[in-house]
């Protein structure tokens, strides 16, 4: 944990306390999702591939919007962004909760999926603006949030969904999103810090030079993040429900499905304190493995869920921190990693999105789940391959 956070003063505690409402919200508005989806195709009467795009737009979007996102910051300032965006999420999670024909649900599903993508490409800027000397720590802060979110959310879909229904499992998680609204209002009207935000030039500014097109080692990260990303939202999308295919109720699945997002919480910090060398390569192979281990024995009919679920998500947890870490390492300024950032998450995040829906297309033709695992077996032996690749740079 870098820096002295006993200096953190009153009112920067409070956004700090804000921040990890604002990322709780972020996340259940995907992962509530899958311990739904059986009840949501059932409802509608949608292909497996037609739903996978419950998911697989909010992905899509997180790459789309990753890059226009600074220019929304500078134009209107943070605080009106992301109340917007934080607004468009929320209502948009109770529209669809009650979407009356698969076309509004879907609708429904482009503002979830572009208020989770504008919120969430604000808080590196927001860290950097108003905590300069603590930037690490409080973007560790955040994504243990969004993880929090995660979990609680993939817990409880599925025992909310058993007592009352899907609509109220997946639109009950809109009540985060109102919250982190009050909270960051009430932190606007009393602090300083927050107010002064919009007038960050480090936050706002659109880098002026080049994405890293030409630079061979950003696509190998951009590469590797996309393989841990593909990995990660189709196991999110379809875990739930390919255990409920071989008989789990729908709340012991979601169990399932949370000890997945809590695993892949507890990799990341337990990694990032442990890889210090700036040669991570071993680092990176040994996460594929754990996650390629893990997902041969999800890939297997029989085998027991509570043992390689939570190890596949020990290594892509694991991977994911090193992944964010990557662009840090091959850059010597803000204005490069904000570059390879933006690179790395539009790429990765687009390439991403395909799995579920790939994913879903298969369930579709074979009539199981287990070949698209097996898919997801290929993937992260490609991942494995790249890590080997991932040089450190010489400086």
């Amino acid at each position: 944990m870098p820096g002295n956070t006993a200096s953190f003063s009153r009112a920067e505690w409070g956004l700090i306390v804000v921040i990890v409402l604002v990322a709780i919200s972020l996340r259940p508005g995907i992962v509530s999702i899958g311990p739904a989806l059986p009840a949501i195709i059932n409802t509608f009467q949608l292909s497996h591939a037609m739903a996978s795009m419950m998911t697989a737009i909010p992905d899509v979007l997180m790459g789309a919007l990753a890059l226009p996102t600074p220019w929304l910051v500078r134009r209107f300032g943070v605080n009106r962004v992301l109340m917007l965006a934080l607004s468009i999420l929320s209502v948009a999670m109770i529209v669809r909760a009650y979407a009356s024909n698969s076309t509004v649900l879907m609708t429904a599903t482009v503002g979830v999926g572009a208020g989770i993508a504008v919120a969430g490409a604000m808080f590196a800027g927001i860290a950097k603006a108003s905590f300069a000397n603590h930037a690490a720590f409080i973007m560790g802060v955040y994504a243990t949030a969004l993880s929090l979110g995660s979990t609680l959310s993939a817990g409880f879909t599925g025992w909310i969904l058993q007592s009352a229904g899907w609509r109220l499992a997946t639109g009950v998680w809109a009540i985060f999103g109102l919250i982190a609204i009050v909270a960051w209002w009430l932190v606007i009207r009393k602090s300083v810090t927050t107010r002064q935000l919009s007038a960050a030039p480090s936050m706002t500014a659109i880098p002026r030079s080049r994405l890293p097109l030409r630079t061979p080692v950003a696509w190998l990260i951009a590469l590797f993040f996309a393989c841990i990303n593909f990995l990660f939202y189709s196991i999110l999308t379809w875990t739930a429900s390919m255990y409920q295919e071989r008989g789990m109720s729908a709340a012991e699945a979601g169990a399932v499905l949370a000890s997945f997002t809590f695993c892949f919480m507890l990799a990341s910090p337990i990694v990032g304190m442990y890889s210090r060398h700036i040669d991570r390569r071993g680092w990176l192979a040994g996460c594929a493995l754990l996650s390629t281990i893990g997902l041969v024995g999800i890939a297997t009919p029989g085998e027991s869920p509570w043992l390689w679920v939570p190890l596949a998500a020990f290594g892509l947890g694991g991977a994911f921190t090193l992944a964010m870490t990557l662009p840090l390492d091959h850059t010597h300024s803000p204005d490069g990693a904000n570059r390879w950032n933006a690179f790395v998450l539009t790429v990765g995040y687009l390439i991403a999105a395909t799995g579920p829906f790939i994913m879903g297309w298969m369930r579709d033709i074979s009539g199981h789940f287990t070949g698209a695992y097996q898919l997801l077996v290929v993937v992260s032996l490609l991942m494995l391959v790249l890590a080997t690749k991932l040089k450190p740079p010489v400086h």
